[in-house]
């Protein structure tokens, strides 16, 4: 008998790797490439066990998200991120400001919880941007 809870998994049984961690691999090995790929050529990159049906899952939310954009290729599909990096975390960022109603607020808080070295460089380009 285990010491388990109902609903709770054992580290044995629990293997499995958040979505968010098998997307970061994915785009990372998408954005290394420089080029579109396929499913298999992304599980090639990754080289870390992951099934081909799996890859392309995630290859398949990535692009239901807008993050990556695929084109035919064969049979299937290459896939090509929209952003480089920097531009989906941007992108992010919005999204997280636009789910509050109150973007004044969060904007402020945002810039009074800067580190002063990134206060300067969002005032350096606030002011190259007027």
């Amino acid at each position: 008998m285990t010491d388990e809870k109902p609903g709770e998994m054992s580290d044995e049984k629990d293997e499995r790797r958040p979505s968010g961690e098998l997307e970061a691999a994915v785009l990372a090995a998408l954005w290394a490439a420089g080029a579109p790929l396929t499913p298999s050529q992304v599980q090639t990159e990754l080289a870390s066990g992951l099934a081909r049906t799996t890859v392309t899952t995630i290859l398949s939310r990535l692009h239901e998200k807008g993050t990556l954009e695929r084109e035919r290729q064969g049979r299937g599909y290459a896939y090509r991120p929209l952003q480089d990096p920097q531009g989906l975390t941007a992108l992010r960022m919005h999204g997280e400001l636009d789910r509050d109603s109150d973007r004044e607020t969060v904007l402020a808080r945002f810039v009074a919880q800067l580190n002063p070295d990134d206060e300067q460089v969002l005032r350096r380009l606030l002011e190259d941007g007027e």
